[in-house]
Protein backbone atom coordinates (compact mmCIF):
# COMPACT_ATOMS: atom_id res chain seq x y z
CA UNK A 1 0.00 0.00 0.00
CA UNK A 2 1.59 3.18 -1.01
CA UNK A 3 -0.06 6.45 0.81
CA UNK A 4 0.68 9.98 0.39
CA UNK A 5 1.92 10.81 3.90
CA UNK A 6 0.39 14.49 3.31
CA UNK A 7 -2.94 12.84 2.11
CA UNK A 8 -2.65 10.56 5.44
CA UNK A 9 -2.30 14.20 7.58
CA UNK A 10 -5.81 15.57 6.32
CA UNK A 11 -8.24 12.54 6.32
CA UNK A 12 -10.15 11.79 9.43
CA UNK A 13 -12.42 8.41 10.06
CA UNK A 14 -15.86 9.69 8.66
CA UNK A 15 -17.73 8.94 11.76
CA UNK A 16 -16.02 9.96 14.85
CA UNK A 17 -13.42 12.28 12.84
CA UNK A 18 -10.48 10.82 14.56
CA UNK A 19 -6.94 10.38 12.94
CA UNK A 20 -6.42 7.21 10.66
CA UNK A 21 -3.66 4.54 11.11
CA UNK A 22 -2.23 2.91 8.33
CA UNK A 23 -2.48 -1.09 8.65
CA UNK A 24 -0.03 -2.61 5.86
CA UNK A 25 -0.65 -6.50 6.90
CA UNK A 26 -4.66 -5.91 5.99
CA UNK A 27 -4.83 -2.77 3.23
CA UNK A 28 -6.57 -1.16 5.45
CA UNK A 29 -7.02 2.67 7.66
CA UNK A 30 -7.69 1.86 11.25
CA UNK A 31 -9.66 4.89 13.21
CA UNK A 32 -7.78 5.17 16.25
CA UNK A 33 -10.84 6.83 18.00
CA UNK A 34 -13.87 4.13 17.19
CA UNK A 35 -11.61 1.56 15.57
CA UNK A 36 -13.35 1.07 11.97
CA UNK A 37 -11.26 -0.32 9.30
CA UNK A 38 -11.46 1.37 6.18
CA UNK A 39 -10.44 -0.38 3.30
CA UNK A 40 -7.64 0.68 0.46
CA UNK A 41 -8.27 -0.10 -3.44
CA UNK A 42 -5.54 0.32 -5.50
CA UNK A 43 -4.08 2.60 -3.01
CA UNK A 44 -7.32 4.52 -2.59
CA UNK A 45 -8.94 4.74 0.56
CA UNK A 46 -12.58 3.97 0.77
CA UNK A 47 -13.90 6.11 3.65
CA UNK A 48 -17.41 5.38 3.86
CA UNK A 49 -19.00 3.81 6.62
CA UNK A 50 -20.72 1.25 5.23
CA UNK A 51 -17.82 -0.33 3.16
CA UNK A 52 -15.99 -0.44 6.48
CA UNK A 53 -15.60 -3.12 9.16
CA UNK A 54 -15.25 -3.43 12.96
CA UNK A 55 -12.53 -5.86 13.65
CA UNK A 56 -13.04 -8.00 16.42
Amino acid sequence: MNLDPQLLELIACPACHATLAVDDSASELVCTGCGLAYPVRDDIPVLLVDEARRPA
